[in-house]
């Protein structure tokens, strides 16, 4: 496999306002970010992870930004709970907070969506600006989008064309079993992975589809009885957190042969689970990798030698990048002002030069394929003890990971 260097294009140019530094009315205040996810239940664990990746990068970015503001993050324990996303956003409403980010359920993020616009409408002068790390359901930003919603996560079909793009390319794939989670994500990744399947590879079976609880499957061994029998020689999921981690288990521990194509076997307890497993055989798509050449490793780096866990979203190092170049540009850290700056943005980051498309604020980037494998001398930092890693396989640019959307934006005013 061939570790790939990303060629970054020009990086946004902010002229003029840049160089008045701390001249901009913003210099020196700080933004304040409330982090709505779950801090307790199933995805405890993604939660916390989130929370002190949004902490180090805050510090990070804090020291040195182009608009000259400091940043600090609060927690709020959503529970992963639609409901509960409602109250916790209230009560950071409440303590003055303008901007929200969350990523751990996309039932929540839409919940999220829907109060953020409805609060917005209510409250001139007082509006709140969500920006998602890692809700990736679709609809957010087709029927569902919002001017005040923001992703900055490879949406569902952005990674199942780059999944299903693989698969194109490996002919030896030619059975495929689905498995996912019984909610939105799950849903989508199916509707995805038939349609661009059929679409790329007609000759390619689909000989198995399952949909399970979300997070209340302790023992996966029925289903991976199931995808022996079927024959398969690759399975498509999307399950993440212990959904992911658990499969990986009872794959491992029944022997089953097949290659994975999923999208979060990087997500925390997963590799310590896989080990020896599925060596060259577990992929995922990522905007990041393991030992992804430039700067995005050495952020990793600091962060685990602080925290002692993985650092599992790189798109917050996009979000924290986006955000400061767009307060920059408005000059100020008033949502609305800051929205409309970050519309149609570029920026150059640790993880490649991201454009915020305007017509449904969904961040467009190039996108890794990236692969289970043992640490060597270009692939050292391995993963959660196993001395496995995830190397970089394939890079696919931007134009092959974007999707269209259909949003009807609506603005204000």
């Amino acid at each position: 496999m061939t570790t790939w260097t990303r060629h970054l294009g020009p990086s946004l140019v902010l002229g003029l306002a840049l160089q008045a530094g701390t001249a901009f009315a913003q210099a020196g205040e700080t933004v304040r970010i409330a982090v709505i996810d779950p801090m307790s239940g199933f995805a405890a664990a993604a939660g916390a992870n989130a929370l002190h990746i949004f902490q180090f990068l805050a510090e990070r970015e804090s020291k040195s930004n182009a608009a000259g503001v400091k940043y600090e993050v609060v927690a709020f324990d959503n529970k992963m709970s639609p409901q509960e996303t409602l109250s916790t956003l209230k009560a950071a409403t409440d303590q003055g907070f303008r901007y929200v980010t969350q990523g751990i359920g996309s039932a929540a993020g839409l919940a999220l969506m829907d109060a953020i616009g409805k609060h917005n409408e209510r409250n001139p002068g007082k509006e709140i600006v969500y920006l998602n790390h890692n809700a990736i359901d679709p609809t957010m930003t087709n029927e569902a989008c919002n001017f005040w919603h923001f992703r900055f996560e490879p949406d569902v079909s952005m990674k199942m064309e780059i999944l299903t793009s693989a698969i194109k390319d490996t002919p030896s794939v030619k059975k495929v079993y689905l498995i996912n989670q019984n909610y939105a994500l799950g849903h989508q990744a199916v509707k995805y992975a038939r349609e661009m399947l059929g679409r790329k590879r007609p000759d390619v079976q689909i000989v198995g589809d399952d949909l399970h609880p979300i997070g209340q499957t302790k023992d996966f061994t029925p289903y991976v009885v199931k995808i022996k029998q079927s024959g398969a020689d690759a399975v498509i999921t999307a399950n993440w957190g212990p959904d992911i981690a658990l499969l990986f288990k009872a794959a491992k521990d029944a022997g089953l042969d097949v290659a994975f194509y999923t999208y979060a076997a990087g997500g925390p307890g997963a590799p310590s689970l896989l080990g020896d497993y599925g060596l060259g055989k577990v992929k995922y798509v990522g905007t990041a990798y393991t030992n992804m050449p430039g700067e995005s490793t050495q952020i990793r780096q600091a962060f685990e030698a602080r925290y002692k866990e993985d650092f599992t979203i790189p798109s917050v190092i996009a979000i924290y990048k986006s955000l400061s170049a767009a307060i920059a540009k408005a000059k100020s850290t008033d949502p609305v002002k800051v929205t409309k700056a970050m519309e149609g943005q570029s920026v150059k980051t640790a993880i490649g030069e991201v454009t915020m498309r305007a017509s449904d604020h969904q961040l467009q980037q190039a996108l890794y394929l990236v692969t289970w494998g043992k640490t060597n001398k270009q692939n050292p930092d391995g993963r959660e003890g196993t001395g496995n890693t995830w190397i970089g396989e394939k890079l696919y640019e931007s134009y092959v990971s974007s999707t269209p959307t259909t949003c009807q934006m609506k603005r204000p005013g």
